[in-house]
């Protein structure tokens, strides 16, 4: 009945928020998995642009020219309903994986953590451990701290500027950003963006840490509502280290009545957010496993079973079976999956073409003084690949003879080009007024590129 009580204050205990994190640098075995994908995902972000593919940038998203190139594919605003797919694969894939590992998210892969963590490791660095942080922080003034303190955030604003810099070179060729920037040259909206970009940088990962994840990131907030009894998340044990307490290692813990918990605080000390994991499930956990690993350090210190902070969900905690694929996981996984073949699908049978045609809005038809019908179309051809083709422009659905159309127009490639077509046909050839019939038009060195556009015909 004493456990149960003590339980019980244990899951009540409101979160109480901090002034200052002091978050004290923790190694082990999920925080080699943390760092080493960190690690990818910001070598991978710092090198991307500077991929060449066809000798031009890779990966271009170049909103001035409305121009967004990935590879050996261009999209336009025409294709922006792509990016209504894209949302839809992620908010599926963001279901999928919070209802089996919870804010995995957060703790592995959001830049707002992984910049965080990389501001606190430079101040690591600068300004010593946890406990000298804390220490320098109440000092009074001195040459040495405010050394110490201009050197962290001189090194903070450069890592601010660098991280603006590159994010924004996926909007702007990297080789026309560097070299204004060289000769002083930018453009006043290129200096605004990259101040943005770096004073939001500087600020977040370097001021408000914790408190972006808590209170501004709206994930946080409607993530308890894709929890269920079998999602995974970092779980304090407390049947097993409760009556929490300290004590010496050779101490034996069945005579001190004490568990398993020595109430080291270490999981605290190392917290991002600020949290103490053993009040119960609070939504401020971002599930990075620190605790983790400063837990299962400290049992093996004590010659303890590792895991009394671990991955796992209220089933396990309950010591019920859990059921790792139950139907609301499967939905979730069987949506995302087909949402990306289909996404895939669109994209691979998408005509990097783009055909509009508009008739002469002055009048439906003219005749000329031969008595032939004639009609007047413009058309617009936009040549979605990086490369310039040649087309061919033929009709479908008049059966007259002798339409003279132009053969192998050059486009060049991201341009819209107008041609202007006169068809004259002899009115006594076509059975009706308005006769219904298709241009089509086809990349001769890509014969798959074609597009069939439908319009009229009008006679006397």
């Amino acid at each position: 009945m004493k456990f149960n009580l003590q339980e019980e204050q244990l899951i009540i205990k409101p979160y109480k928020s901090q002034t200052d994190v002091y978050v004290r640098e923790q190694h082990g075995f999920y925080q080699k998995i943390r760092r080493s994908l960190n690690w990818c995902l910001m070598l991978l972000f710092i090198a991307m642009p500077y991929v060449q593919y066809n000798n031009q940038q890779a990966v271009l998203l170049d909103v001035v020219k409305q121009e967004f190139r990935i590879f050996n594919m261009t999209f336009w605003p025409q294709d922006f309903i792509l990016l209504a797919g894209i949302f839809i694969v992620a908010a599926f894939a963001l279901f999928f994986v919070t209802t089996w590992l919870g804010r995995v998210w957060c703790g592995y892969a959001c830049p707002q953590t992984v910049w965080t963590l990389l501001f606190v490791w430079v101040e690591h660095r600068i300004e010593g451990t946890r406990n000298q942080r804390m220490a320098l922080d109440k000092a009074p003034w001195t040459l040495t701290k405010a050394t110490k303190k201009t050197f962290k955030h001189l090194i903070w604003q450069l890592m601010s500027i660098f991280t603006a810099t590159t994010f924004l070179s996926y909007f702007v060729p990297f080789s026309e950003l560097y070299s204004t920037m060289l000769t002083l040259e930018w453009s006043r909206a290129v200096t605004l963006w990259v101040l943005l970009f770096a004073i939001s940088t500087y600020i977040n990962a370097g001021w408000m840490r914790e408190h972006v994840c808590i209170h501004l990131c709206p994930y946080s907030r409607f993530q308890s509502a894709m929890f269920d009894k079998n999602t995974s998340m970092v779980s304090y044990d407390a049947k097993r280290g409760e009556n929490r307490g300290p004590r010496k290692r050779k101490d034996d813990i069945k005579e001190t009545g004490l568990g398993d918990c020595v109430d080291c605080n270490l999981c605290v000390d190392v917290c991002p957010a600020g949290i103490d994991i053993r009040n119960g499930m609070q939504y401020e956990c971002i599930n990075c496993g620190l605790c983790i690993d400063a837990c299962d350090q400290t049992m093996e210190k004590f010659n303890y079973p590792k895991g009394l902070i671990s991955y796992s969900n209220e089933s396990q905690q309950a010591g019920k079976k859990s059921k790792r694929f139950d139907l609301k996981l499967s939905a979730y996984g069987a949506l995302t999956l087909v949402s990306i073949l289909l996404l895939a699908l669109w994209i691979e049978n998408r005509v990097p073409l783009d055909v509009s045609i508009i008739r002469d809005r002055t009048a439906l038809y003219r005749v000329n003084f031969e008595g032939i019908v004639e009609n007047t179309y413009t058309l617009k051809i936009l040549n979605k690949t990086q490369v310039a083709l040649h087309f061919n422009i033929d009709v479908k659905g008049l059966n007259v003879p002798d339409i003279r159309l132009p053969k192998q127009r050059l486009v060049a490639p991201g341009i819209m080009q107008e041609i202007p077509i006169t068809l004259a046909i002899d009115g006594e050839l076509l059975a009706r007024k308005k006769t219904e019939f298709s241009f089509i038009i086809q990349s001769i060195e890509q014969p798959d590129m074609l597009i069939e556009q439908s319009t009229s015909f009008f006679t006397d």
